[in-house]
Formats: structure tokens, sequence, C-alpha cells
């Protein structure tokens, strides 16, 4: 009997049971037991198997998949607008071609358009589809009333286990408003502010559907939404508990990135749906989403990030990113912000109208974000007040590039920008025509493709989306 017989009999009968018997005698002992222990082996095999029968999918074998399937749709080619392509280009007298699902070119009027139903669009203006990300639609749905309020788990300082799809509510009104009053065809979907960790973030595209598996955005990788500031410490420390300050903030937050490391580098650790989600951050699977007001804030969390070993996608509501558009720059940071919503909290207070732009001038990354059922109604004309902040300080900024705010840059935050975001071959037909500038407070999307699908027609009333919550209630079907 070597050593590993031993080792097999003891770890059956446990260790103790051995006490001092001499490796002879063990030995000895160890071989008789082993002769006679065939049924009790298969007993055991037994065990396993049954436990084996009870086993959940991993998370690489990805729970609550995307179901979304793209509306059929037909070769479109919309010629004669002005079109602003979302990657800072404006084509005079342009034309886009799309089909299966796809862009298929962008050009100017000497575009082939043969096997295209035409449409003119003279005198109006197309963009890509509006991306807003950051939105609770769904999770906070319209009418606002108890019931619905599903936005944060405020039951724990982190509570990285959760995930925003498992709150969205697929009837929630407001989706259909975003579109057809915004333009919006994706958008990010995040647990609310009260805690560090809020949980995963949801990516949709902005259909009607059952479920909202039916809205996944397909291949977008999750989010993870943090808070930083006041938000955390006021929830919690008004229960005397910690955090009650922005050092304990961290304190939190940096322990429980030390414990992820910890859970990622055991590999006997016992499942943990919080953690599974933490090592996706590390690993750069899932992308940071942090609400944060003040720059000193923002520096510390990317210094946070840095020893933790994670990337900060892009901070929320950062009023005053505009003090640090170097260091955002250099750590490849976005800022989502508003364009003059402030001073409704002391960390909002210190915030200019000029923050996009001064952010621009910086070369740092520019997203204008809605955190609101009914600016996610005007996202375009919210990046308009912040283009005409810039143009009153006198830094210029293009049309074509204050429309890239609410497209690419949004998508690039969201890691989906190969696929939407920009009116570029191969990428998803996510497409709106606009009567008008839509830099204009008067001008309205006339009509919104999705993957290449008209999802919305201003001048067509079957093509106005209604949800099952709307059906039979007053305003049904108008364009609001």
């Amino acid at each position: 009997m070597d050593d590993i017989g031993i080792l097999v009999f003891a770890t059956r009968w446990g260790r103790s049971r051995l006490g001092s018997i001499s490796r002879g005698v063990a030995s000895v002992f160890a071989l008789a037991a082993l002769a006679a222990s065939g049924p009790a082996i298969a007993d055991d095999k037994k065990r396993d198997n049954r436990a084996a029968e009870f086993v959940a999918m991993t998370e690489a074998e990805g729970p609550y998949p995307s179901t979304y399937k793209p509306y059929p749709g037909v070769p479109t080619a919309l010629v004669g607008a002005t079109v602003f392509d979302g990657a800072g280009n404006r084509i005079d007298n342009g034309t886009v071609l799309f089909r299966d699902t796809k862009i298929v070119a962008v050009g100017d009027s000497s575009l082939s358009t043969d096997g295209y139903v035409v449409m003119d669009g003279t005198g109006k203006f197309v963009t890509p589809g509006i991306i807003d990300i950051h939105s609770h639609l769904g999770d906070g749905a319209s009418p606002s009333v108890a019931a619905h309020s599903d936005v944060n788990e405020a039951t724990a300082p982190t509570t990285a286990d959760v995930w925003a799809e498992h709150s969205v509510w697929p009837q929630d009104p407001g989706f259909s408003r975003a579109m057809v009053n915004g333009g919006v065809t994706s958008l990010q979907i995040l647990p609310g502010s009260a805690n560090l960790m809020g949980g995963r973030t949801a990516t949709l595209k902005n259909v009607p559907a059952r479920t909202v598996q039916g809205m996944k955005f397909p291949g977008a990788p999750y989010g993870f939404k943090m808070a930083c500031g006041e938000n955390p410490k006021r929830v919690y420390g008004s229960r005397n508990r910690k955090p009650s300050t922005r050092m304990g903030n961290l304190a939190i937050n940096r322990q429980t990135w030390l414990d992820a490391i910890n859970y990622a580098n055991d590999p006997k650790a016992k499942r943990d749906l919080a953690m599974e989600t933490l090592v996706g951050v590390l690993r750069g699977d899932i992308l940071v989403h942090n609400h944060c007001y003040r720059a000193d804030e923002m520096a510390i969390v990317m210094d946070m990030a840095k020893e933790a070993g994670y990337q900060v996608s892009a901070f929320h509501h950062a009023v005053e990113s505009y003090k640090i558009g170097d260091l955002l720059r250099e750590n490849d940071v976005c800022s989502a912000i508003w364009a003059d919503w402030y001073g409704f909290k002391m960390e909002a207070y210190d915030a200019i109208l000029e923050n996009a732009a001064l952010l621009h001038k910086a070369g740092a990354c520019v997203v204008i974000h809605s955190d609101d059922e009914n600016d996610i109604q005007r996202l375009n004309q919210e990046a308009a007040k912040a283009q005409a902040a810039g143009h009153r300080l006198g830094i210029e900024i293009t049309d074509a590039t204050a429309i890239s705010w609410i497209t690419l840059n949004a998508a690039k935050a969201m890691g989906i920008d190969t696929m939407t975001g920009s009116l570029e071959s191969g990428k998803m037909a996510d497409v709106v025509l606009w009567n008008g500038d839509p830099l204009s407070v008067y001008s309205r999307p006339e009509k919104v493709w999705i993957d290449g699908a008209l999802m919305y027609d201003m001048m067509d009333r079957k093509l106005r989306p209604v949800s099952d919550f709307e059906l039979g209630q007053p305003g049904e079907g108008d364009v609001k």
C-alpha cells in the first residue's frame, strides 16, 4: 500500500479516524478495507451521479439569452436628405442604402438605388438611431406608482448580484414614447444609484416584445452600475450603517474588489452570483458605468480601478467632468452628462452649461444621457443645448459632432459601437428620418427603422407603436 492508497482510505473514512495508526498497520488495514469496499464505492458513484442531476447553467452558458429577432424590412434608399452619419461627418444631398438588416452604403447622390424602395428625403435629415446610455425605462415604468418601483435594490450597500433586466416590464409605454418622439433605437437600462454596486445593466433594442429577452441587444456586453458620492452614504448612513461617509464608500468598494480578486483566484470557491459579476468586470467582459458627480471623486475612482485592475467605461451624471478633461482623456473614460440639469443636491451644484464643450475641446469622450422618461424623448434637443453653450464660449462644435454625442459615443461606452451608432456599411440599419434639422426644437422623427424594419411612421397611424398597457386608453396611437 502506498501513500495514495492511504490517502484514498483516509479521505473516505475521515482522517481523524486513522488517529495514531502506524503506517504499516494503516497500510494493512486500508488494503483490507479497500478489498471489501466495492459496494461502498458503487454507492458513492450513485450519489455522485444523483448530485450531477441538479446542475445550474454556468455564466459561460448564457442564462437569460437574447431572443431578439429583427422585424421584417424591405430594401430602402433614403435620398436627397442631409445625412449626419454619427461618426462626425455630414453629407448634403446624401443617400443611405440599407437591406437585410444592415447598412449597405452611405454617400452622395451618385449612389445607385436600383433594387431599393426609394424615399425622398429632400429638406429632411437622416441620423443613426439615437442611443440613451442611461435609462430606467421598464424598471421604473410608467405610470410612476410604487408597484412599478423596481430600480433600486436598496437593501445592502453592494448588490452586485442583481440584474436590471429581471425588473424590466416590456409593456412600459415609455419605450414607444422614446422612439416616436426621440428616435431612440437602443438604450441601456441601469439599476439605481442607492448602492455602491447596484448590479448589472441591460442593453435593449427599442422594439415591442413580450419578454425582455425579446428586446435584449444581441451581442451587447453587460454593464455594471456603480455609484459614488451622496446617494450611497445617505441611504445607508441614515440607517446607521456603513457607509455614512465618502471614505466609507471607498472602503467598502475596495474590500469588495479584494474579495472578488480572491474569488477569481480560488478554484474551489463556492459559486457566488455577485462575485461572478465582479470577476466579469475584472476580465473586461462587463463594462463599468459609474454614477459620479464631483471631479475629485472621479479621480479617486479611476485610481481605485487601477488598484483593483478594471476599467471605468463611463462616468454618469458627471457634472464636474470639465475640471478633469485631461485625466478622462488619458484614462479613456467617457462622460455621460446632461446639458443643463444640475443644482438638485450639493454634489450637483458646481455644474456649468459648457461641460460638454470643454470636454470636447480637451479631446475627451462626450455622451449626452437622459436618466429620465421625458428627457429620453428629447436627447437631440439636449445635445443642441450643450452645443450652443460651447458656441457661446467660442468653442466650435459642428452639428455632426453634436449628433455623435447621442449616437456613436454612447455606443462606444456601451461596447456596441462595432454594431450600431453610426451609418457605416455593415452596421445595423438603425436609422431615423427627421422632418427637419434634428438639432432644432421644432423637428421630430418622421420615420424610425430598427435593423432595417420600419418601426414608426408619423404619417401612418398603423405604424405607431402602442403597448398593451395603452390599448383602449385615451390618446392610444396618437403622435405624442
